[in-house]
């Protein structure tokens, strides 16, 4: 069952936004930043093994960022909030409207 909920880092004010597969898995991450929620990424699994498999992985990662590495259960210090899938596919939206908006010339290194 997938489940959707979002958590804030504080430290780095940035709102993490997260759709996880039954076995706590992320399968699509939204990342906001500051009280303007700002895009940072919005980045999917099976886009990424897409990428991969094609050669893109920096590309895409340089315009939608990437997904954690480690199930939602070995997250330390999160405080998870319940969403809608709803809600979650508005935030994708709005996130990949702006990231898609400032594409190509984001000036973000990954994978360096």
């Amino acid at each position: 069952m997938t489940h959707w909920f979002r958590s804030h880092w504080a430290e780095e004010d940035i709102w993490y936004y997260i759709e996880a597969d039954d076995e706590g898995w992320v399968t699509r991450q939204i990342e906001f930043r500051g009280p303007d929620e700002r895009p940072l990424a919005a980045a999917s699994l099976a886009e990424w093994q897409t990428v991969f498999d094609s050669g893109e992985v920096r590309r895409y990662g340089a315009v939608y960022d990437r997904i954690a590495e480690q199930p939602v259960h070995e997250w330390e210090g999160h405080n998870p909030q319940p969403l809608t899938l709803d809600a979650f596919d508005q935030a994708w939206a709005r996130a990949r409207d702006s990231l898609d908006a400032t594409s190509p010339p984001r000036v973000r290194e990954f994978g360096a």
